[in-house]
């Protein structure tokens, strides 16, 4: 497939993806490979992407091995990693590599390079809320099941904008991952 270059959301820099198909809110996406900063974090979902993205921001915003600040990326991604952690995740930009990022201060800051994935995604404005996202995830498993595809993930939260945004002014995405 063939990736966008520089797909951006306001300005951030997001990861590449080949768009294969559109139907509304919903999209199927091929991703390319991209280099993502990662923390495992316990607690609800709601604390735990606030204190991922805090570990992470520290991270990029200079409180690294050389000091060095790395631009934001969109979006904040939250994964459950079973009933209790979740894994929480900044893209890193395009220009690094693995070999090339400043080294974490915090041991529980990991970095890895996330493959080709094909994901089923809704996106969608507002609050997200466990209600909210709860209704998202029944119309994103309903689309895939009436597009025929297989889902190999559970759900992956994408958060676009800041909580200051105004809610009709937020992106929002819930994803999974399905077979190629």
């Amino acid at each position: 497939p063939t990736y966008a270059a520089s797909q951006n959301h306001k300005g951030y820099e997001v990861p590449s993806y080949a768009l294969e198909s559109k139907d509304g809110a919903f999209e199927l996406r091929r991703y390319a490979p991209h280099i993502v900063a990662s923390v495992a974090v316990n607690g609800t979902r709601q604390k735990a992407v606030g204190r991922g993205f805090r570990m992470l921001a520290r991270y990029i915003f200079g409180g690294n091995a050389t000091g060095e600040k790395i631009k934001m990326t969109a979006p904040v991604a939250q994964a459950p990693r079973d009933a209790n952690s979740w894994e929480i995740t900044f893209t890193m930009p395009s220009r690094y590599k693995l070999d090339t990022l400043p080294k974490a201060k915090q041991d529980s800051i990991r970095f890895y390079e996330a493959p080709v994935s094909r994901q089923a995604v809704v996106v969608f404005t507002g609050r997200w809320g466990a209600a909210r996202l709860q209704e998202e995830e029944v119309r994103l498993a309903d689309w895939i099941r009436s597009s025929g595809l297989t889902v190999t993930s559970e759900p992956r939260y994408y958060f676009y904008d800041d909580p200051m945004t105004l809610p009709w002014r937020r992106r929002n995405e819930i994803a999974r991952l399905v077979e190629s």
